[in-house]
Protein backbone atom coordinates (compact mmCIF):
# COMPACT_ATOMS: atom_id res chain seq x y z
CA UNK A 1 0.00 0.00 0.00
CA UNK A 2 1.20 3.53 -0.77
CA UNK A 3 0.47 6.27 1.71
CA UNK A 4 0.36 10.04 1.43
CA UNK A 5 -0.18 12.29 4.43
CA UNK A 6 -1.44 15.86 4.09
CA UNK A 7 -3.24 18.57 6.02
CA UNK A 8 -0.39 19.98 8.06
CA UNK A 9 0.30 23.67 8.42
CA UNK A 10 0.93 26.53 10.79
CA UNK A 11 -1.53 26.96 13.65
CA UNK A 12 -1.60 28.92 16.88
CA UNK A 13 -1.47 27.16 20.21
CA UNK A 14 -4.93 26.00 21.19
CA UNK A 15 -5.95 25.53 17.57
CA UNK A 16 -6.87 22.45 15.58
CA UNK A 17 -5.88 20.66 12.40
CA UNK A 18 -7.16 17.56 10.71
CA UNK A 19 -4.52 15.43 9.10
CA UNK A 20 -5.42 12.95 6.40
CA UNK A 21 -3.61 9.96 4.99
CA UNK A 22 -4.71 8.68 1.62
CA UNK A 23 -3.86 5.10 0.75
CA UNK A 24 -3.75 3.39 -2.58
CA UNK A 25 -4.40 -0.27 -3.10
CA UNK A 26 -7.44 -2.44 -2.70
CA UNK A 27 -6.16 -4.07 0.49
CA UNK A 28 -6.21 -0.87 2.56
CA UNK A 29 -9.19 -2.13 4.49
CA UNK A 30 -7.15 -4.97 5.97
CA UNK A 31 -4.40 -2.80 7.43
CA UNK A 32 -4.18 -1.49 10.94
CA UNK A 33 -2.99 2.10 10.63
CA UNK A 34 -1.14 4.57 12.79
CA UNK A 35 0.20 8.07 13.06
CA UNK A 36 3.69 8.90 14.23
CA UNK A 37 5.54 12.16 14.59
CA UNK A 38 9.12 13.34 14.59
CA UNK A 39 10.08 16.62 16.19
CA UNK A 40 13.31 18.40 15.19
CA UNK A 41 16.30 16.59 16.63
CA UNK A 42 14.19 13.82 18.14
CA UNK A 43 13.25 10.26 17.30
CA UNK A 44 10.04 9.32 15.56
CA UNK A 45 7.37 8.48 18.12
CA UNK A 46 4.02 6.76 18.06
CA UNK A 47 0.98 9.05 18.32
CA UNK A 48 -2.13 6.98 17.63
CA UNK A 49 -3.26 3.70 16.11
CA UNK A 50 -6.48 2.23 14.79
CA UNK A 51 -7.54 -1.30 13.93
CA UNK A 52 -8.54 -2.22 10.39
CA UNK A 53 -12.22 -2.18 11.37
CA UNK A 54 -11.83 1.10 13.18
CA UNK A 55 -13.32 -0.26 16.38
CA UNK A 56 -10.13 -0.17 18.41
CA UNK A 57 -7.85 2.83 18.94
CA UNK A 58 -4.93 3.68 21.15
CA UNK A 59 -2.97 6.84 21.86
CA UNK A 60 0.23 8.03 23.39
CA UNK A 61 -0.21 9.66 26.76
CA UNK A 62 0.97 12.98 25.35
CA UNK A 63 -2.01 13.31 23.01
CA UNK A 64 -4.73 11.34 24.78
CA UNK A 65 -7.87 13.41 25.10
CA UNK A 66 -6.73 15.93 22.47
CA UNK A 67 -6.22 13.86 19.32
CA UNK A 68 -8.64 11.46 17.65
CA UNK A 69 -7.76 8.88 15.02
CA UNK A 70 -10.42 7.59 12.65
CA UNK A 71 -10.68 5.95 9.27
CA UNK A 72 -13.02 5.70 6.31
CA UNK A 73 -12.32 2.46 4.52
CA UNK A 74 -14.64 3.40 1.67
CA UNK A 75 -12.36 6.35 0.97
CA UNK A 76 -9.10 4.55 1.77
CA UNK A 77 -8.27 7.31 4.21
CA UNK A 78 -7.23 7.58 7.83
CA UNK A 79 -7.53 10.82 9.76
CA UNK A 80 -5.98 12.43 12.79
CA UNK A 81 -8.01 15.21 14.36
CA UNK A 82 -5.68 17.32 16.48
CA UNK A 83 -7.21 19.71 19.02
CA UNK A 84 -5.84 21.97 21.74
CA UNK A 85 -2.50 22.00 19.99
CA UNK A 86 0.61 22.88 21.94
CA UNK A 87 4.02 24.09 20.84
CA UNK A 88 5.42 20.67 21.71
CA UNK A 89 3.13 19.08 19.11
CA UNK A 90 5.27 20.69 16.41
CA UNK A 91 6.64 17.87 14.27
CA UNK A 92 6.48 16.10 10.96
CA UNK A 93 3.55 13.70 11.14
CA UNK A 94 3.66 10.38 9.32
CA UNK A 95 1.05 7.76 8.68
CA UNK A 96 1.97 4.12 8.59
CA UNK A 97 0.42 0.74 7.96
CA UNK A 98 0.98 -2.53 9.77
CA UNK A 99 2.33 -5.03 7.30
CA UNK A 100 2.54 -8.80 7.25
CA UNK A 101 5.34 -8.59 9.82
CA UNK A 102 2.83 -7.33 12.35
CA UNK A 103 4.79 -4.11 12.65
CA UNK A 104 4.44 -0.67 11.16
CA UNK A 105 6.56 -1.20 8.09
CA UNK A 106 4.89 0.85 5.38
CA UNK A 107 5.31 4.58 5.58
CA UNK A 108 4.09 7.61 3.74
CA UNK A 109 5.68 10.99 3.31
CA UNK A 110 5.14 13.23 6.27
CA UNK A 111 3.24 16.44 6.69
CA UNK A 112 4.61 19.27 8.83
CA UNK A 113 2.61 20.66 11.72
CA UNK A 114 3.94 23.84 13.29
CA UNK A 115 2.29 25.21 16.42
CA UNK A 116 3.16 28.77 17.36
CA UNK A 117 2.97 29.79 20.99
Amino acid sequence: VQLQAYGGGLVQAGGSLRLSCAASGRTFITYAMGWFRQAPGKERRFVAGISWRGNSTNYSDSVKGRFTISRDNAKNTVYLQTNSLKAEDTAVYYCAAVGSSGKYDQWGQGTLVTVSS
